[in-house]
């Protein structure tokens, strides 16, 4: 298996994962989504409700080069069309796994920019939870 389809079965297991139409729609109205991953070999229409759950937000949607059948086996399934990312370091390392970094810069950049955004929010609350303790030792 390849190592997307890999990150793809990790994030299903972690609860980081959205898997079919509707709960991928769902997770994308909510903003929860940060990449959202259409096979190969979808229909135009999937494509297009993939493209429309994305459209006007910072989520970004990737047509994987996997099939239906690949990508489910990947989680357990028979097939799976459309699947969400709603952790996004995990939805960069997938887009970084895929083997076409010129065909996916441009939600390679905006993943990079908004895991960068997250590390610093995420070490700012560290050391504001370390100081309030401090605070509280005095």
């Amino acid at each position: 298996m390849d190592k997307a389809l890999n990150y793809l079965a990790l994030a299903r297991k972690a609860g980081l994962a959205e898997l079919g139409e509707e709960p991928v729609g769902g997770a994308a109205r909510a903003g929860k989504a940060y990449v959202i991953a259409v096979a190969s070999d979808a229909s135009d229409h999937t494509w297009r409700r993939a493209k429309a759950y994305s459209a006007g937000t910072a989520q970004q949607c990737v047509r994987l080069p996997y099939t239906k059948e690949e990508m489910g086996m990947a989680i357990g399934r028979e097939s799976l069309a459309i699947a969400a990312i709603t952790d996004c370091p995990m939805a960069l390392a997938m887009v970084r796994s895929l083997n076409e970094p010129e065909k996916y810069k441009d939600a390679l950049a905006a993943l990079e920019e908004k895991t960068c955004k997250l590390k610093k929010r995420q070490a700012e609350a560290k050391a504001h939870q370390k100081n309030v303790r401090m605070g509280k030792k005095k």
